[in-house]
């Protein structure tokens, strides 16, 4: 797999993917199961290529290392960002292809993004949430410091009706009123 030339600047930041895959029996068959072990980040990291390399191999278990990937930053995504920072756990979000044949699972996407992470998975996408490493999150609190501006919440005044609806009037009558 190829992925568009990468670089290393204020809005992207070069990730390497580790998932493990187990085969675990259900019944009769046996199935791989997928699942992201972590995100290792750093500049040392960036390729312009995908790729998968087995690092590890035992009992059935298998991990591979996913290089050429790229965490990127959007300015209209700075209040996501903001909030996955302030919660008890800020998380990377992993979006991974699955191969409906083969069962292989690739990741085709990192974010701080889980509105970003909820479009994959509505998407029927594989998602994961693994711990954001250190480096990242000094990395995106600086970004959001330099790019997230909070809104100031406006009340909005209601409007009155009754005042262009023909509905809330009194109709005019040409009978008589009884004195």
């Amino acid at each position: 797999m190829t992925a568009p030339y990468q670089t290393t600047s204020t809005t992207v930041f070069p990730v390497s993917v580790i998932m493990e895959c187990s085969v675990v029996r259900q019944g009769r068959w046996t199935v791989p199961k997928w699942e992201v072990v972590g995100v290792v980040a750093g500049e040392e990291m960036a390729t312009q290529d995908i790729k998968r390399t087995l690092i590890r191999s035992e009992n059935e278990r298998e991990q591979y290392l996913w290089t050429g990937l790229a965490l990127e930053l959007f300015k209209d995504g700075a209040e996501a960002y903001w909030f996955n920072l302030s919660g008890d756990k800020p998380a990377l979000y992993v979006a991974c292809s699955c191969e409906d044949e083969t069962h292989e699972v690739a990741p085709v996407l990192v974010t701080a993004d889980s509105a970003e992470a909820g479009m994959h998975e509505e998407a029927d996408d594989l998602v994961f949430s693994v711990p954001m490493p250190p480096e990242v999150h000094q990395w995106l609190e600086r970004y959001v410091v330099e790019n997230y501006v909070p809104q100031e919440k406006k009340r909005r005044k209601r409007k009155n009706w009754n005042e262009d609806s023909q509905y809330g009037q009194r109709p005019e009558t040409t009978r008589p009123r009884r004195p």
